[in-house]
Parts: structure tokens; sequence; C-alpha cells
């Protein structure tokens, strides 16, 4: 795990529920501060709501249904896992970007949100997997994963008090320079499940035109605790579909394994360019 000083100096904070927060030297390209009354469906000209995914062995459905993906009312958006006591079988929500996002060459592109995971004790939180992440949009026109990208913001596991940063990439099989099926990721300790910004950093800005040096990092509450460069990933192919192609946002909480229940609320999404 690799920490800093805190390079993003926040213009408002992160008190109750609010819009996504201006960043001097950026440019807000999108975002969704999940506005609306409670129990409404999040702005489905902004998002897909998932119902016919099922991987890694999950056991959930996602559903369409306020009692797994609700607006909060108070400027929040709560994707809350649920059993049915009746069946036995769990159902959850997964929502995607409508839009993709492409970092641009001499920029930085940044993927925001703050995130909390409620007040469950992390024994009540057992099988339950949270995550917030960008998809290669090249998925959705033929190319299998992992091949088309992958970068994991934040994923938690079993309500355990650390967070992971991982990214997929390349051909499949085993190994390969992403350390497949596992990834290749950081993590960060996590001291409360309360309110936390959470940030991808696409760094194209001071590699003088070689890929190479160009950076992706992981922050949250603007300390960086991992990152990865082309220089990591050695191939220009690869890293160009993680960082130079076009990529879709996520948020799931996904249900594996004898758990109990607890939900991820968001407070907003944001995509920013320097």
């Amino acid at each position: 795990m690799r920490t800093t000083a805190a390079v993003l100096p926040l213009l408002f904070s992160l008190a109750s529920a609010s819009p996504a927060p201006a960043y001097p030297g950026y440019q807000l390209l999108w975002s969704d501060g999940f506005e609306g009354s409670a129990g409404q469906t999040p702005d489905q000209g902004k998002w897909n709501i998932i119902t016919n995914v099922r991987t890694n062995n999950e056991v959930q459905t996602y559903t369409t249904s306020n009692a797994n993906l609700q607006l909060s009312g108070g400027g929040t958006v709560q994707l809350i896992p649920r059993k049915d006591p009746s069946t036995g079988e769990w159902t959850s929500a997964r929502i995607e970007s409508q839009s993709t996002f492409t970092p641009a060459p001499g920029k930085i592109t940044m993927f925001s949100a703050a995130i909390r995971f409620g007040s469950h004790p992390a024994a009540a939180k057992q099988g339950l997997w949270p995550a917030f992440w960008l998809l290669g949009d090249a998925i959705h026109h033929g190319t299998p994963w992992p091949l088309c990208g992958e970068l994991d913001i934040m994923e938690t596991v079993n309500g355990l008090p650390t967070a992971y940063g991982t990214t997929h990439c390349g051909a499949g099989g085993e190994g390969g320079p992403c350390n497949e099926p596992n990834g290749r990721g950081g993590t960060v300790g996590l001291a409360d499940y309360e309110w936390h910004t959470w940030t991808l950093q696409v760094d194209r800005t001071n590699a003088g035109g070689d890929w190479r040096g160009e950076v992706v990092r992981w922050l949250v509450d603007g300390q960086v605790f991992h990152q990865m460069s082309g220089a990591d990933i050695g191939d220009q192919g690869i890293w160009s579909t993680l960082a130079h192609s076009p990529m879709f946002v996520i948020l799931n909480v996904a249900v594996g394994g004898n758990c109990y229940g607890s939900m991820m609320e968001v407070e907003y999404v944001a995509v920013y360019s320097s």
C-alpha cells in the first residue's frame, strides 16, 4: 500500500447530502446527486437498471424493485440486498451509467463518489460485496472480459475493514499483466463504514507522449492508496483498454454465501477532467 499527502482539496465538505463538489483545476463532465422523492427510481436518463447479470458465483437476482433500489429523498441512492424469508432467495441492485467516458490525452480524468455502507456490524455483512467500478464499453461490442478492461475503484467484502482497488485486463486465462483471475490491485484500511469519497484518476498529463509514463491512481478522501503505470502493465494495447478507451460507471451490491443484509448508500457520482 502506498500513501501520500492529500492531493484533492475539496471546496465543499461532505456533511449532509450535497451535489458533487468542485475541485480546483477540474471541470465537471457528468454527475448525479440523486435528487428526488423517497422511493423513486434513479434518473433513467442517466442510468440503466440491470437485471440480467450474475457473475462470480453470486447468488442474488438484480431487480428494478424499490425494495432493492431507491432514492432516499435526502439526495442519496440506496442499493439494498434483501432475503425473501419464504424462499431464502436474495435480491439486490445494480445500475450502470448510460454515458461512457474516455480519458483524454494531456489531462487527468477523475471518477469520484461519496459512499457509505450502513450501520450494521461487520458480522451482519457476511457475503455482501458492494462495489463502485468502471468497465470497458468494448464489452458491449463483442470484446470479452477481461480484455475489455476493468478498473474497480472501491470494493469491500464481508464487512471487513478493508477496501480494494483492482485492475482486470488481458486476454484471460491465468496470470498475465493483471494477475488474472484475481486482478492487480491495492488495499486500504477502513476505520468505519460512514461517508468516504472514493476516487480514481487516469493521469495522462506527465508522460511526454509515452504511454508507459501514464498513471492510474486510487484515492480515498483525497489520499492515494494505490497506483499503477503503463510501465507496470508493460503492454501498450492492454494499457489502452484501461486508460485510453471508453468506460462506463457501475454501482452494485452483490451477494454470495450465507449473509444477512446491509445496504450501500451513494451521495453522488461524478466525472471530472483537468
